[in-house]
């Protein structure tokens, strides 16, 4: 079959974008779509596939944002992720240079501030809770790390909620490895007291504090380490301005350093702008002769 499609990043997110308000593929349709697409050296691969279709309501929304993680499963929404369809509806002539994106998590903000640079708003906190008792895991076995956290938060965005984990470990500088920490990692992403498990956000704050904040994250639905995560940067944001161990507001971003690039978050009150560069890596069509979608 053949797939009209764009491939974008975000801070090294990579996501496989297609239309769907014409070929109205259901839900198990683009699950098995995302399942073989994003796979890596068989197909396109990426990190996700994003799916534009029509908004349940035109009065609220300019268009849908629906998000398959590459496992299938479909997550609630991405920062960055929103940040590259804003970019491509505005390219697409399906919404202007200030827009709303639709979401499971709730109705998402976002402006073109460049040819490449956009902005949106996260979805609020829903929850925060301090000093989570990442101790007890010191049960299931030997876990690499776990004594030098300094502490584990916990922060959702939207409702639903998107799960996420902000754990200071200020060792991360000196992790050239991720694949050292990934133990602990995939303890806290499947940790019992969390029902939908977490993403999974590393920091550290440089010593001067005048550099930007070391993020690393653990993504549920990829199960691995990524480029970047634009909730979980948001959170990890959100979650130091609490603490007190940054200060944000409008045009004050919080700078966050991850393995894809530079993102900014504004925190104004539960207000959280993610800014960052978009990139277009290539637009087409996807002729994988593998790519079999079946008529459920």
């Amino acid at each position: 079959m053949v797939l009209s499609f764009s491939k974008m990043q975000g801070a090294g997110n990579d996501f496989i974008i297609i239309d769907n308000r014409q070929t109205g593929y259901r839900q198990s349709q683009l699950q098995q779509i995302a399942r073989r697409v994003c796979q890596r050296k068989i197909s396109v691969g990426s990190d996700a596939l994003m799916v534009v279709d029509h908004p349940t309501d035109a009065r609220q929304a300019d268009l849908r944002m629906r998000f398959f993680n590459a496992d299938g499963s479909e997550a609630e929404m991405c920062g960055n992720g929103a940040r590259c369809l804003a970019r491509y509806a505005y390219e697409h002539k399906i919404a202007g240079e200030s827009m709303v994106i639709e979401t499971m998590a709730g109705f998402v903000p976002a402006w073109r501030l460049s040819q490449r640079k956009y902005k949106v708003q996260l979805n609020p906190p829903s929850a925060y809770e301090t000093d989570l008792p990442v101790a007890t895991l010191a049960q299931t076995g030997e876990l690499p790390f776990l004594k030098d956290i300094a502490f584990v938060d916990y922060v959702a965005l939207g409702e639903p909620a998107i799960p996420h984990l902000v754990v200071h470990l200020p060792l991360l500088t000196r992790i050239a490895d991720l694949s050292q920490l990934k133990p602990l990692a995939q303890a806290l992403r499947h940790w019992s007291r969390l029902p939908k498990g977490a993403n999974v956000n590393f920091f550290a704050l440089s010593d001067s504090g005048e550099e930007p904040v070391l993020v690393r994250t653990y993504e549920r639905g990829v199960e691995d380490f990524t480029l970047a995560c634009g909730t979980g940067s948001g959170s990890v944001a959100y979650a130091l301005v609490q603490r007190g161990l940054a200060t944000s507001g409008p045009d004050q971003p919080v700078a966050l350093a991850v393995p894809g690039g530079l993102l900014e978050v504004e925190v104004t009150g539960p207000t959280l702008n993610l800014m960052g560069d978009t990139n277009l890596v290539v637009q087409g069509q996807i002729c994988d002769e593998d790519l079999v979608i079946a008529n459920e």
